[in-house]
């Protein structure tokens, strides 16, 4: 027994000179955690592999952790530093559990000696990033699942993965505690089963779960009964024969089902990774703990803001690196290129046509899909607003995807879904000149493999950071019941009742909180000063003063929880955006100057727009203070309480619980600052000849478009008796009275005039009760021509002039 356990040694420390060299962790999850010095240590391991165990010795030398191979003696009993949980046999079809020795030998020593203690971490080592399958040499070779490995495929996957490996480290388990706590039943059995869950969560939120072959997927889609259904439908309306229909419905399943695959996926990995060091200077990344506690029990579902084409390989990439599986990802058709597409697939693309609502047979395939993809647990990552922003704003969610997400959870409401939402913030995005001439008022390019190369001679050109938040989880359990509580009565309906009351609400909610993980930086910081003035120039002292004033107000009462703010001084700021060709600086005798360019003002516009709502509750108070030289908190609160709907709901951030207190907070902060001063009757503005007053003008200004679009539309609508007017008549005279204003007012900002807007302000109007809908036309009440008339009182005597008059034509 003793030379067999010498021989053990022996072999176990000549392994572990050959591979102590080649080994190397590109992940080590968390990066610290807090050990008990006068405790013994003792690691655990899932399963029997001496691989693992040399790995891991060499992971606690590096990180000068309690030593892995040294032995410890408790009582009679020696026990190794790192020992493995025995493996699981099945027995007709029956999973049973077999003893540990080692387990049971500890235990016992703790209950035997009282002055004993010892604890135990559980260590997941992953050799690879590829679940478990069942088919193709080197697809098994790329697989983290030794349960079936010889000799020979051990030692070629130390080979190939050896140098890319990635460990996570359990909370530290003290068994002392629990052994001394008589309501604690303490077995060898019981704690094994704790790590085994826990060994199960963390191969769960690193590996997903097995991914199925590829046709096997497909066949399964086909064969599934709502696509039999529809394949029968089909038939009997087109005169078609099952046999027919059913080669259409795989063609179907070929053209959307993505095929990952470890060894694209670790490909992608290295060449973005490379790529992201050459374009940015940096990826910051906020907010991933709280997607790690619940990667293992949830099924995830990224809902990240479209901002860029890159938008889903940086996230992939951020879920790569930080120890999380990569999402499954919904891609438009149009990218299904030649190469392109069948790279993006194996990287975990699966493609939608942008519509199809008359193809009976195609909605049933893809439903099918997506449903087996949440229902199995892959995560899933979809844009909810369909297309890019444009504009640089959050765009109105789409109903599609979000639809067919709780439809399928209502067919199978077995494990939890999870949204996660996702906003990323660029310095400088890749399509900035496709966006600059589309701000401009041109027409959206198509997408072809050669934008590819378009994008690639950029790479010498700085972009900047970039920073990806991660906001507050959304569980559809608690949605469902908070909003729709009758949602299990009708889980059985291809399309239940409730579904048109939750879609839109799951929408709403999730595009705020995307803009609640917004981060401000020096570009958006610099777009929101320099865009506010006349001109687009200000001087230089000035901007460094107003754009940290701004990070300061934002620290004193954030616009969002989780807004992150950036770190420097504002000089660095201003440099860092002239360097990225955002503004221009000019020197003049009696102080220098930052200026924008027209074509750089109004890409500056797109970048103003990513966190406008950040300071929607400043700037509305301050652009109150713009023409009213005082205000008592009672009059302040009744004229702005009716313009925190409308902003709230077209910038996509929660409106404040308690209006008032909300006031009074930002009253108290601005005048921290100095920007008013208290009176005994309220609050004043301070005289115009001082820099706070200017400071002031430039935090209202901000706000004036979304109020002028209001002012129009309610002026539009007054000149017409109650019932008179249809919503379409004026949502579009509406558009072309604020047309009629950016061109009077030299304005460049197509999005100043999107219909979409006012629409979205009628919607919140008769929200707010404001407005009633019969026979399609548009009903009110004496009340809201009092609050119009009133809300005169923001406004400036010219620009109320100019409104009163453009609104008579």
């Amino acid at each position: 027994m003793q030379a067999s356990m010498g021989l053990q040694r022996l072999w176990h420390r000549l392994a572990s000179r050959l591979l102590d060299r080649w080994l190397a962790f590109r992940l080590v999850e968390p990066e610290s955690f807090r050990l008990d010095a006068t405790c013994p240590t003792l690691y655990v391991i899932a399963r029997p592999a001496l691989t693992d165990e040399i790995a891991i010795d060499r992971l606690c030398r590096d990180l000068d952790l309690p030593d892995a191979s040294q032995r410890h003696q408790f009582g009679h009993v020696s026990l190794p530093g790192c020992f493995a949980l025995p493996r699981l046999r099945s027995s007709r079809g029956a999973i049973q559990g077999q003893h540990s020795t080692h387990l049971q030998h500890l235990l016992d020593a703790l209950e035997a000696d009282t002055t004993l203690d010892a604890q135990l971490v559980p260590v997941s080592v992953f050799w690879s990033r590829a679940p478990g399958k069942d088919f193709g040499f080197w697809k098994m070779l790329a697989a983290d699942d030794w349960a079936w490995s010889g000799r020979l495929r051990r030692l070629l996957s130390v080979i190939v993965n050896g140098r890319h490996l990635e460990a996570h480290f359990g909370e530290p388990i003290r068994l002392r505690p629990l052994i001394d706590d008589p309501e604690v039943s303490l077995t060898q059995r019981k704690v094994a089963r704790v790590l085994r869950v826990h060994f199960r969560r963390i191969r769960a939120r690193v590996l997903g779960p097995d991914i199925s072959h590829h046709r096997t997927l497909m066949r399964g889609v086909v064969d599934s009964r709502p696509v039999r259904e529809a394949i029968q439908e089909a038939v009997t309306a087109d005169g078609s024969t099952p046999a027919r229909e059913r080669r259409r419905a795989e063609r179907y399943a070929r053209e959307i089902a993505s095929n990952m695959s470890y060894p694209v996926m670790r490909f992608l990995y290295e060449l973005l990774k490379r790529l992201w060091n050459r374009l940015y200077e940096g990826v910051d990344v906020y907010g991933l703990d709280a997607v790690k506690a619940i990667a293992g029990e949830r099924t995830l579902i990224y809902v990240p803001c479209h901002r860029s084409h890159i938008d889903y390989l940086l996230l992939s990439y951020v879920l790569y690196r930080e120890g999380l599986m990569p999402p499954h990802i919904a891609a438009g058709r149009n990218l299904d290129m030649p190469v392109i597409g069948a790279l993006l697939r194996r990287g975990g693309a699966f493609f939608l046509r942008r519509s199809f609502k008359d193809n009976r047979l195609y909605a049933a395939v893809f439903n099918e899909y997506l449903h087996r993809l949440i229902a199995r647990g892959h995560p899933v990552e979809y844009f909810i607003e369909g297309g890019r922003s444009r504009t640089g704003r959050m765009l109105s969610p789409r109903p599609g995807m979000l639809a067919m997400t709780l439809r399928s959870f209502a067919r199978d409401a077995i494990r939890d879904v999870a949204f996660v939402p996702v906003h990323v913030g660029y310095e400088r995005v890749l399509e900035s000149n496709s966006y600059l001439r589309e701000l401009r008022g041109g027409q959206k390019k198509k997408e072809s493999p050669l934008d590819l190369l378009r994008v690639l001679k950029h790479l010498r050109e700085p972009h900047g950071r970039v920073t990806v938040s991660v906001g507050e989880p959304l569980s559809l359990t608690d949605f469902l019941n908070e909003t729709v509580p009758d949602w299990q009565d009708d889980s059985v309906s291809a399309r239940p009742a409730w579904l048109n009351r939750a879609v839109p609400l799951l929408g709403k909610t999730l595009a705020r909180r995307i803009n609640d993980a917004a981060s401000l930086n020096a570009v958006s910081l610099v777009a929101m000063t320099l865009l506010a003035t006349p001109h687009h120039t200000i001087e230089s002292d000035l901007l460094a003063h107003h754009i940290g004033l701004l990070v300061r107000l934002q620290r004193s009462l954030p616009g969002s929880r989780h807004c992150q703010l950036p770190a420097g001084e504002p000089a660095d700021w201003i440099e860092h955006v002239a360097s990225l060709g955002f503004v221009t600086r000019q020197p003049q005798a009696l102080g220098e100057l930052v200026t924008a360019r027209p074509e750089q003002a109004t890409l500056l516009t797109w970048y103003r727009n990513n966190v406008l709502h950040l300071f929607m509750h400043l700037g509305l108070v301050a652009f109150a203070f713009r023409n009213n030289a005082a205000f008592t908190l009672d009059d302040l609160d009744a004229l702005l309480s009716p313009a925190w709907p409308l902003l709230a709901n077209e910038l996509y951030f929660a409106p404040p619980v308690d209006p008032r207190e909300r006031l009074k907070a930002t009253l108290a902060v601005l005048t921290e600052e100095g920007l008013l001063q208290v009176t005994d009757n309220g609050w004043r503005r301070q005289p115009g000849h001082l820099e706070s007053s200017e400071h002031l003008r430039l935090l209202g200004q901000p706000v004036q478009p979304t109020l002028e679009r209001a002012y129009l539309l309610l002026a539009s609508l007054l000149r017409y008796p109650s019932g008179e007017l249809t919503r379409q008549a004026l949502e579009e005279h509406s558009r072309q009275l604020a047309e009629r204003l950016t061109l009077l007012s030299g304005l460049n900002a197509p999005e100043f005039f999107d219909k979409r807007l006012f629409s979205g302000m009628l919607e919140t109007l008769e929200q707010q009760g404001w407005l009633r809908v019969e026979n399609e036309r548009l009903f009110y009440d004496e009340s809201l021509r009092l609050t119009q008339m009133r809300s005169r009182a923001l406004f400036d005597p010219e620009l109320r002039h100019r409104l009163v008059r453009l609104t008579r034509q």
